[in-house]
């Protein structure tokens, strides 16, 4: 299957914006690899033995997105930024439903040894980052957004600088700006 344009996305996501369910049917095999590849890289830095799958993260992605009520799509970058977002809440939610479980909330018997596991400090992590972003949105939402579209959603500085409609050389000094924001942020707790 040939790489679809990004003319081709928009067109389809104007129209599924306007209500064409059939642009919708169309859209799904044109973006889904797009999806499966930006959901595999975020499972790639999950803990080693993370249950949640590349396909369950893309599966509930299309979910949350068809979901979307009154979503007016402007273009392909802006699809995959909304994409990012929401693989960002799922893996959250996930590291919180998780926590929940680990406290007793989801009835399992967990031992010592498990809670002391590695696993549960990288949710920890996750939910230290989705807490320190939330902290930088707060004061920077550009330079967050910059974080977010990177981090999570796999974009690369040009397809950042698209969404965002600032220069190449802005998200290079939003990102750097960032990433320092955010490890001192982090160390502090």
């Amino acid at each position: 299957m040939t790489t679809p344009s990004a003319h081709e996305v928009t067109d389809l996501l104007v129209k599924w914006s306007r209500g064409d369910q059939a642009a919708l049917d169309e859209l799904v095999p044109l973006v889904h690899e797009e999806l499966r590849r930006r959901a595999h890289r975020y499972i790639e830095r999950e803990r080693p033995g993370h249950t949640l799958q590349t396909t369950a993260l893309v599966n509930e992605t299309y979910l949350r997105l068809v979901n979307q009520a009154g979503v007016r799509w402007q273009d392909r970058a802006h699809f995959f930024a909304v994409s990012a977002r929401v693989m960002r809440h799922i893996l959250v939610d996930y590291a919180r439903a998780r926590g929940y479980a680990k406290r007793g909330g989801g009835a399992l018997r967990v031992t010592l040894d498990e809670a002391a596991s590695e696993s549960v400090g990288q949710d920890a992590e996750l939910l230290a980052l989705d807490e320190a972003l939330k902290g930088l949105a707060e004061i920077y939402p550009r330079r967050s957004r910059v974080v977010e579209l990177r981090y999570f959603g796999g974009l690369n500085n040009e397809e950042v600088a698209e969404v965002l409609k600032v220069t190449t050389k802005t998200v290079e000094r939003d990102w750097r700006f960032a990433r320092a924001w955010l490890y001192e942020e982090l160390q502090r707790k």
